[in-house]
């Protein structure tokens, strides 16, 4: 009896909720904390096609990011995107980077355009991709040092944040084994780049190469820097 009760309570609070209009479901939606959209996305279709929409994220990037909508449009090869990307990246520039507490949508644009690159089956050369993360910040007003220090630290931070599985192995080791071709500074990718590279192959994936990789990769990293850890060498 009371279970059946408590069933018919839910189903009258559940037809109560279905009847909400829109807008008034999206401003109930951008209060809840993000990590719950996903779940929220999956209760019904209606629910879902609020969230493909461009309603909700708009909505949601003004709550969030009032000052958003006062940026102006910048130059560069990498486009902004409608409210969801916007929203995404800065999402992304505000708990992965820390620039002295500035909120850098423009960096977490150039975060989200690295990492959906290098997840290609058909990447693109890392060194075409790093001189595309130059031309933005360049084109943005940035100067040739502050491109660089910023390009290092989205490469980093995109790299860090891969999954630990076999397409970040090739990847990785793709990345070792390509040929550094020379370019003039800033285009070359900084040597803490290529550092973690090779750091994350030798402890993170180290089980993973065989040994012919390995001493394919060990050359690398010896041809390309001066000291080598003892743990890349595997003591």
């Amino acid at each position: 009896m009371t279970d059946n009760r408590g069933i018919e309570s839910l189903k009258s609070f559940d037809d109560s909720f279905s009847k909400l209009p829109d807008h008034i479901l999206v401003e109930i939606f951008i209060r809840v904390p993000i990590s719950g959209w996903a779940q929220i996305s999956c209760v019904r279709k209606q629910w879902a096609n609020l969230f493909r929409g461009e309603c909700l994220w708009r909505a949601a990037l003004l709550r969030m990011y009032p000052l958003a909508n006062q940026a102006k449009r910048w130059p560069g090869p990498i486009p902004r995107g409608l409210s969801k990307r916007r929203y995404a990246a800065l999402h992304v520039s505000k708990h992965i980077f820390a620039l002295d507490g500035e909120i850098d949508e423009i960096v977490g644009h150039t975060f989200l355009f690295l990492k959906e690159q290098l997840e290609l089956s058909t990447m693109p050369p890392s060194g075409i991709l790093h001189g595309t993360l130059i031309d933005q910040f360049i084109a943005c007003g940035k100067s040739r040092d502050m491109a660089d220090e910023l390009a290092s630290q989205i490469w980093l931070a995109v790299l860090d944040d891969m999954e630990e599985n076999e397409q970040t192995f090739m990847l990785l080791t793709r990345l070792a084994l390509e040929e550094d071709v020379f370019l003039p500074y800033p285009y070359s990718r900084s040597i803490k780049v290529q550092w973690r590279v090779f750091e994350k192959l030798f402890t993170d994936f180290r089980d993973c190469l065989n040994s012919e990789d390995y001493q394919d990769v060990l050359a690398c990293a010896k041809n390309m820097f001066q000291l080598i850890p003892p743990v890349w060498l595997g003591y």
